[in-house]
């Protein structure tokens, strides 16, 4: 089975879980906020949160850019990540970045948000992202966790769910991509066979 495979399976049980136990538990689906913070009409609700979520996606990925030219801490941890992106197909990079997308919006926002209140929903999401091994490991947690308040302000505001699936899967897709593609580290090129400079 593709790599990727895998973890499409996983994501696909995951959303399975939390939309039947989101309806059996509330009498609602996970992919309406039960009270908004915005009370808009369905189709609005809908519209609003995609393109909120679309925009904040765009700025975490330009932000990302920014962040590994910049700082020390960033660089670091996409050298770390680069293994989860280095074997993934391009289409391995939009499964993986969509199926992870629905399933952990539908489990921390869809199930756990109503449940567990906008700021602890962030903070399990934040810690689940502790599994990367390496000094980054708390840099990735606690940008997961603002990650998971944004998510979670978006779904809380609109009410709709859309947008922070939008925003999770368009910062998953075109970050992995950068993952793969972009190496922070500077190329070293042999001077004399000998000795070597950076470039």
């Amino acid at each position: 089975m593709l790599r990727w495979g895998r973890v499409a399976i996983t994501y696909l049980a995951a959303s399975a879980t939390a939309v039947t136990i989101a309806i059996v538990w509330r009498g609602s689906s996970p992919f309406a906020y039960p009270e908004p913070w915005l009370v808009l009409p369905t189709v609005v609700s809908h519209v609003y949160s995609t393109v909120i979520g679309l925009a904040f996606g765009g700025l975490v990925v330009l932000s990302t850019r920014v962040f590994v030219t910049r700082f020390a801490w960033a660089r670091n941890l996409h050298r770390e990540l680069r293994p989860v992106a280095r074997d993934l197909s391009g289409g391995g990079i939009a499964a993986v970045a969509l199926f992870s997308a629905f399933g952990e919006e539908l489990l921390f926002r869809g199930l756990l948000q109503p449940w567990l209140g906008f700021w602890l929903q962030a903070l399990v999401f934040g810690l689940v992202h502790a599994q990367l091994r390496g000094p980054s490991r708390w840099a990735w947690v606690v940008w997961a966790t603002l990650m998971g308040l944004a998510f979670g302000a978006i779904y809380a505001l609109t009410g709709s769910l859309a947008g922070p699936i939008a925003a999770h899967a368009l910062i998953n897709w075109l970050n992995l991509g950068y993952l793969k593609s972009h190496d922070p580290e500077p190329r070293r090129r042999a001077l004399g066979g000998l000795l070597g400079q950076r470039s």
